[in-house]
């Protein structure tokens, strides 16, 4: 097995669910091979209390987490991203920055659970349901790594 690590940014809109859950969950999955992080075109400032419950439910940390810019990784000094995934339709419809070392991009839509309605219940069921096709994705990420997130 290669020792190489591999830096993946996650892009959402609003960096509060999706690309949150996403990051983690590659962060825990990737045992070292990976190094993820978020950020949205237009943060929300917060992570949905909602996401953190389902992290903590799966047994992630959500030390440190935090709704973030995407401006913060088109920086010089920012860590250079080897692959940039879109979460979300309207991210992926945005002009993204150009980001150093031209890191090879992925779409992978999925619904975007903070848009849930109902009881409690019922919103957190929906975040469960989407954490549920953001593992899949990512297990089938770290399966084929970077080089072939084309397929995923």
């Amino acid at each position: 097995m290669s020792e190489t690590s591999y830096n993946v940014l996650f892009l959402c809109t609003g960096n509060s669910a999706r690309s949150i859950m996403a990051e983690c969950l590659i962060n825990h999955l990737g045992a070292g091979r990976f190094r993820a992080y978020s950020a949205g075109s237009r943060p929300t400032g917060k992570v949905n209390p909602l996401s953190i419950e389902v992290l903590k439910e799966k047994g992630h940390s959500v030390d440190g987490l935090r709704s973030k810019s995407w401006d913060e990784f088109a920086r010089p000094d920012a860590p250079r991203m080897d692959l940039v995934i879109t979460v979300c339709d309207n991210a992926a419809g945005e002009v993204c920055p150009v980001w150093p070392g031209h890191p090879a991009k992925v779409h992978l839509g999925f619904p975007d659970p903070a848009a849930a309605e109902g009881s409690e219940q019922e919103r957190l069921a929906v975040f469960r349901r989407v954490y549920g096709m953001i593992e899949a994705k990512v297990r089938r990420l770290i399966e084929l790594g970077p080089q072939r997130a084309g397929e995923l």
